[in-house]
């Protein structure tokens, strides 16, 4: 990586007791990139979140911000970056316009038109109490208040979470326009297409260590391509070939599994065959997830949980 990273993290640990939330962790940030960091609960991910904000001291390992460590450098850092949680709470007095002027007070520095405009694109109503407010209204403060700051750094954990459809929609336009702006982005979030759709690069953690790391198309290349072909001739020859999985026949289609780096064998073995029809479906992220999960979606004990255990 020519530039220096945004965020650079090196072996670090984390544990709450008995539990072990981080354990060897490596992660980079370039400037610039929107970073999707990926898991299931319980995996490190929100673990990480607060080493990076200096609310939590990493127990080994090494970790930067814009050069800076982020527990001694906390105050300086937080000036260049923005936070967004996936469960936002806020005083229950004051209206939704109000805490986010709070917010972009405290940073001093603030354009007041982007503010109006994220408030009217998240279609959010700023004079209500934020004891009226819905879930997804409530993150919708958060997010207006992280996006209309003049940060260089976002970090978003789950941050839609409570947001409708349209409003998801809505969200990956402004984190596209923010990128094209020159911001880095870090993303945590459960809606893969989400991720899919803005993430340059993606990290994906399990039992606290970053176990695939790379752009889509790079770890696509990890994994399996589905391939379903009609053939004049009969192509059950083909379950024989190095690189591919569970052959089978659908009526008139014959659909198998091909490995990332073992398609352009198979291509030239169907030529023979009389191909009459062919769709090749490449690996989606869910099934770059899958590989490393298998069905243990629920990891190990949630990273909040861990932090509760502390006295």
């Amino acid at each position: 990586m020519s530039e220096t990273p945004v965020i650079r993290a090196r072996g670090v640990g984390k544990t709450f007791g008995p539990v072990t939330a981080l354990d060897g962790l490596d992660l980079d940030l370039a400037p610039g990139e929107v970073h999707g960091f990926l898991g299931p609960n319980g995996a490190g991910k929100s673990t990480t979140m607060r080493i990076l904000l200096g609310l939590l001291r990493r127990d080994a390992g090494e970790v930067s911000v814009f050069g800076g460590d982020p527990w001694h450098d906390a105050v300086a850092l937080h000036r260049r970056l923005a936070y967004v949680p996936g469960d936002v709470e806020l005083w229950p007095t004051l209206s939704g316009g109000e805490v986010i002027d709070m917010f972009l007070r405290l940073r001093g520095s603030h354009d007041p038109r982007r503010r109006d405009e994220l408030i009217e694109r998240f279609a959010l109503d700023p004079r209500k109490k934020t004891r009226t407010y819905s879930k997804g209204n409530r993150q919708k403060v958060a997010l207006i208040a992280a996006l209309a700051a003049d940060v260089d750094l976002l970090l978003l954990d789950e941050p839609t979470a409570g947001l409708d459809p349209l409003m998801e929609v809505v969200f990956q336009d402004v984190i596209a326009e923010e990128q094209r702006e020159g911001r880095s982005v870090l993303l945590s979030s459960h809606i893969l297409a989400q991720v899919e759709a803005l993430s340059d690069r993606l990290s994906i953690i399990r039992d606290g260590t970053i176990v695939e790391s790379g752009s889509l198309s790079e770890l696509r290349h990890m994994t399996r391509t589905t391939v379903e072909v009609e053939t004049t001739e009969p192509a059950e020859s083909l379950a024989g070939l190095q690189g591919v999985h569970d052959l089978r026949r659908d009526g008139e289609r014959t659909i198998l599994e091909v490995d990332g780096d073992r398609v352009d064998d198979l291509m030239r073995q169907l030529a023979p065959l009389g191909v009459r029809s062919l769709v090749a479906h490449p690996p989606t992220l869910e099934q770059l997830l899958m590989r490393h999960y298998g069905d243990d979606r629920g990891g190990r004990t949630d990273d909040r949980a861990a932090e509760r255990t502390v006295s």
